[in-house]
């Protein structure tokens, strides 16, 4: 069924609206052409979910593979047509926007209080953190030596999402090491080969978010000789793309919330305060609070 309203439906004044407007992180930077249509006043409209955008959310083989985020995004965002291509510096804002355009600002978090048996309810302004978001900035610079400048772009939610696939049926292999009934020698042959395409996934990782490296005579711009340069580099290059790449990512994502525990709490072995994660569960992220 298109979301598409039919030419002269006399109901199409009655079809949702859209509830907020965003401007995102990236500004329309490193989307890949025609992925995007940004308007003249660079803010997109956002429109709530509809009820076949909210049963996507409930498919799990969808979920798994990204393609029900990619659906509800182009629907409630039309201005973003291929949302595989979207650049991870914007996807939680992105969502955080679709589920105060579909439920409303506030969202109720449940969390183990730390130290004790007890969880605890709060409820989170969605509104105060999406404001928050449209000051995230991405910094592509990374001055690796004198010699050697790399510049840093974002991933995409389609190279991210086809990582965590992989990393979870690697972490699968990992799993059958428990089992008793494997002998000694097959246990050591699955670390080895999980172990080998964990690396190689880090490096892949880490190769793709490289848009540049500028040496002294040229600008290497070519990914095959990136990867290879990665993989042949000194180590601690390599570990200064990737401390800049996670910095990155830990500034632009969701932040934690700050708590103060009662003192019934406190008594029981809390701290005084502590801090709450976001996280993006579907189950009940993208679900009314109950």
């Amino acid at each position: 069924m298109s979301g598409i309203p039919t030419k002269n439906n006399p109901l199409t004044g009655f079809m949702r609206q859209p509830k907020i407007y965003i401007r995102l992180p990236s500004e329309g930077k490193y989307w890949e052409p025609n992925s995007l249509v940004m308007p003249e006043s660079g803010e997109l409209p956002v429109y709530s979910m509809t009820a076949r955008d909210e049963l996507a959310f409930k498919t799990p083989d969808a979920l798994l593979n990204g393609q029900a985020v990619v659906d509800v995004v182009q629907s409630c965002i039309p201005a973003i047509k291929n949302a595989w291509r979207m650049p991870n510096i914007d996807v939680d804002m992105i969502l955080v926007a679709i589920r105060i355009a579909t439920y409303g600002s506030s969202m109720e978090v449940t969390h183990r209080v730390p130290g004790t048996e007890e969880d605890a309810e709060h409820i989170v302004d969605l509104q105060g953190i999406l404001d928050k978001m449209s000051e995230n900035t991405w910094e592509e610079l990374v001055e690796i030596n004198d010699f050697l400048t790399c510049y840093v772009k974002p991933l995409t939610y389609k190279h991210l999402n086809q990582t965590s696939m992989k990393a979870f049926e690697t972490q699968r292999l990992m799993q059958a090491i428990n089992n008793d009934e494997l002998p000694d020698d097959k246990k050591l042959e699955i670390f080895n080969h999980s172990f080998n395409k964990m690396t190689t996934i880090t490096i892949d990782l880490i190769a793709d978010s490289i848009r540049a490296i500028k040496t002294p005579d040229d600008i290497v711009t070519d990914p095959r000789f990136i990867k290879e340069f990665l993989q042949n580099a000194d180590k601690d290059v390599f570990a200064k793309v990737q401390a800049h790449i996670n910095k990155m990512k830990e500034l632009n994502g969701l932040q934690p919330f700050e708590v103060s525990a009662t003192a019934e709490q406190i008594e029981e072995g809390a701290p005084a305060t502590y801090m709450v994660p976001i996280q993006f569960d579907n189950s009940n992220f993208f679900a009314p609070d109950s």
